[in-house]
C-alpha cells in the first residue's frame, strides 16, 4: 500500500505515543474493511479505484474511534493525511496537477472526456460509483467541464460499516485537490450530506 506512508507520517507526528499500536490495528482492520472494496482493483469504472484508499481511511477512523478520539480530532487527522497525500512532491507534479484546466477545451480533452464518460456512467460493481461528465458551458460556469456523482462508492462503503457520519470528511478533500489544480470547487450538495448527487463544478481562480 503506497499510501500507507502518508498515514504513518501524520499519525507518528500527531499521536507519537499511540502511533505504533494504531498503525498496526489499522492494518489489521483494513484487511476486514477491504473485503468490501477489493472489487475496485478490477472494476471497469475508474472512479472505483479510489476505494482502496478510502477503505484504509475507514479502517483508521474505526481504530481512532476505538481509542476514544473525538469526531473533530479524527476529522483533523484525516484531512491532514489527505492533504499530504495529494500535495505535489516536486515541480513536475505541481505542473502536472495544473495542466488539466489548460487543456479542458481542446479537441484532445473532448475525446478523452467522452471516453471517460462512457466508463464512469456504467457501474463496475453494485457497491461502486456511477457518474456523468458535464461539458455544457452553461452548466459549468463557462468552464466546459464538471461531473455529477449519482452513486458514491465511498458513501456505500462507510454506510455498510455504520460510519456514515464520517463520510463528509472525505468530501472536504475535493476542495484541496481542486485548489491544487488552480480551480475553485463550486458544489451545491453531496450525497454524504443528503443531496441526491454530488455536483462538481469549477471556476478558474
Amino acid at each position: 500500500m503506497k499510501h500507507r506512508k502518508f498515514f504513518k507520517q501524520v499519525i507518528k507526528t500527531k499521536l507519537p505515543e499511540l502511533a505504533s499500536s494504531i498503525l498496526l490495528e489499522t492494518d489489521n482492520q483494513y484487511l476486514i474493511v477491504s473485503k468490501n472494496s477489493n472489487f475496485s482493483k478490477k472494476s471497469n469504472n475508474p472512479l472505483d479505484k479510489r476505494l482502496d484508499l478510502m477503505a484504509y481511511f475507514l479502517a483508521l477512523i474505526q481504530i481512532l474511534e476505538k481509542n476514544q478520539l473525538g469526531f473533530e480530532q479524527i476529522k483533523s487527522l484525516c484531512i491532514e493525511i489527505a492533504t499530504e497525500y495529494v500535495r505535489p512532491k516536486n515541480k513536475f507534479q505541481n505542473w502536472f496537477k495544473k495542466l488539466p484546466p489548460r487543456l479542458v477545451n481542446t479537441k484532445l480533452a473532448s475525446q478523452l472526456l467522452n471516453v471517460m464518460d462512457k466508463k464512469i456512467s456504467k457501474k463496475g460493481h453494485e457497491d461502486g460509483f456511477l457518474a456523468n461528465i458535464i461539458t455544457d458551458k452553461q452548466e459549468t460556469y463557462g468552464f466546459g467541464y464538471g461531473i455529477d456523482i449519482l452513486e458514491c462508492g465511498v458513501c456505500k462503503l462507510f454506510t455498510k460499516h455504520k460510519a456514515e457520519k464520517y463520510t463528509p470528511i472525505l468530501c472536504e478533500v475535493d476542495k484541496i485537490t481542486s485548489s491544487l489544480a488552480g480551480l475553485e470547487l463550486v458544489r451545491k450538495g453531496t450525497i454524504a450530506n443528503g443531496a441526491d448527487k454530488c455536483d462538481f463544478r469549477f471556476k478558474k481562480k
